[in-house]
């Protein structure tokens, strides 16, 4: 729990904030990395790239914890992202590597300018990114906006409580797991148990600082391998 004050009547009462509200809404413009950059999403451009790298993930274990797909087709697919990734919120990204090729995506949700919060999510990396260190850098070029451009608060991460890759990513990437929602919706005729994480901005540098180390040219061998591994949790 965060830290507190105690009012003239000796009650505790939460620490003074700063700065203005709202804060801003994140721009539709590029997040360029060494590895790879995180665009807007645009249909036209990249669904046929989208649709064919997901398609690598041959059995569709990559669609079992997000509430839409797998698409029998590129057109299900490019139909989808029309109707469901063109709003404000959720604010969809694509995720291109260095070649331009787009190989995953993820959004930003929940925008709450006037509480300086907001989450990740629909984040969806074909094989083409997982395990890479473009799919790292991703996580690290949407939290810079959020924390170092933005000035927000909170950043969320919530997946299914039985979804234990993802749990285990928000862990490695800094995330503080703050407990599970039970029934808190449910997506394919099935109940959905929602662990929550989050980082707050008093945490940010520390967390900026592990994943700048381990982006940084010297961690990364001749083949392309990183030396030492991601030290962003707290008890890390």
């Amino acid at each position: 729990m965060s830290g507190h004050d105690t009012n003239h009547l000796g009650q505790p009462i939460g620490l003074p904030v700063t700065g203005d509200f709202p804060r801003p809404t994140p721009p539709y413009t590029p997040m360029e990395g060494r590895f790879c950059s995180v665009v807007p999403l645009d249909v036209n451009r990249h669904a046929p790239g989208l649709y064919r790298a997901f398609a690598k993930d041959t059995d569709g274990r990559n669609w079992t914890y997000l509430p839409y797909g797998p698409f029998e087709n590129e057109q299900g697919f490019e139909d989808w992202a029309r109707a469901s990734c063109m709003d404000a919120d959720p604010m969809f990204h694509t995720v291109l590597d260095s070649a331009g090729t787009p190989v995953g995506m993820a959004s930003y949700l929940r925008i709450e300018p006037a509480a300086g919060t907001i989450e990740v999510g629909h984040i969806h990396f074909s094989p083409l990114l997982q395990r890479k260190p473009q799919s790292t850098e991703t996580m690290y070029l949407m939290m810079r906006r959020v924390f170092d451009e933005l000035g927000y608060r909170r950043y969320e991460w919530k997946c299914d409580a039985l979804n234990g890759p993802s749990r285990q990513a928000a862990e490695r990437l800094g995330f503080t797991f703050e407990g599970v929602f039970r029934q808190a919706t449910h997506y394919k005729s099935r109940n959905r148990d929602t662990a929550w994480y989050a980082i707050l901005d008093s945490e940010w540098p520390r967390i900026r600082s592990a994943f700048e180390t381990w982006l940084a040219p010297e961690n990364f061998d001749d083949s392309g391998q990183q030396k030492n591994p991601l030290m962003a949790r707290a008890d890390a």
